[in-house]
């Protein structure tokens, strides 16, 4: 099994626990957690202080009446409430290669082709407008053109491996360059590379070439 060596920080882990983050952004930390050992269990230990936090509140004074009045609410349909996209399975992974139990109930649209050896596939989630959420799937060797961001990316490697002049991440590991960092990711020659990446913001190509292909991916 590949050793995980890049994690969410303690900082962003907190963010996440404590239900601050963007859907799309939470759902990318969420299949982290998932699938690492040592961040679930400081996520796990930072839900058990909340909980105990909680406890040690003293419940606040409710008038008369308040219970009858959110089980109203609660028996009340919500006006114009938007209808969660219906679930949708994830496209074929490669052989030996399973979703993450995070993905489950996410709409998730077939493989597209963006290039030679390049495909992707949306991920579309309720509640979810201001965060792209995509699959790149790369065959060996292929590239994202370089490229900085005008806000926060995410990206957790689900098979294979790549790296972009910063570092090298395989099976496991987490990305989150900052804001106006640049990089090339590259896939490895070992084989393909799959990753759920959220995208804040805008992808700033350097190239015509990325920016034809940002376009293509719906990430202009």
């Amino acid at each position: 099994m590949t050793r995980i060596t890049h994690h969410p920080s303690d900082a962003l882990l907190l963010s996440h626990a404590a239900g601050r983050l963007p859907v799309g952004l939470a759902l990318v930390v969420a299949v982290h957690v998932e699938r690492c050992a040592r961040c679930a269990a400081y996520v796990g230990a930072l839900e058990a202080a909340g909980g105990a936090l909680l406890d040690e509140t003293p419940p606040a004074a409710m008038h008369a009446l308040a219970l009858d009045e959110a089980m109203a609410r609660l028996d009340a349909p919500p006006a114009g409430a938007a209808q969660p996209p219906a679930s949708q399975g994830p496209p074929p992974l490669p052989q030996g290669q399973a979703w993450p139990a995070a993905l489950a109930g996410s709409r998730i649209a077939p493989w597209r082709w963006i290039g030679p050896g390049m495909r992707y596939s949306r991920v579309h989630l309720a509640g979810e407008d201001a965060v792209a959420v995509f699959l790149l799937r790369l065959a060996p060797g292929k590239y994202l053109p370089q490229h900085a961001h005008s806000g926060r990316e995410f990206t957790q490697v689900l098979c294979g491996a790549f790296h972009d002049g910063r570092a090298q991440f395989h099976v496991g590991d987490f990305d989150a360059p900052g804001r106006g960092v640049q990089h090339l990711p590259v896939v490895q020659s070992a084989g393909e590379c799959v990753c759920l990446t959220a995208v804040q913001g805008r992808l700033q190509f350097d190239s015509v070439y990325g920016r034809l292909l940002g376009q293509l991916a719906g990430l202009r």
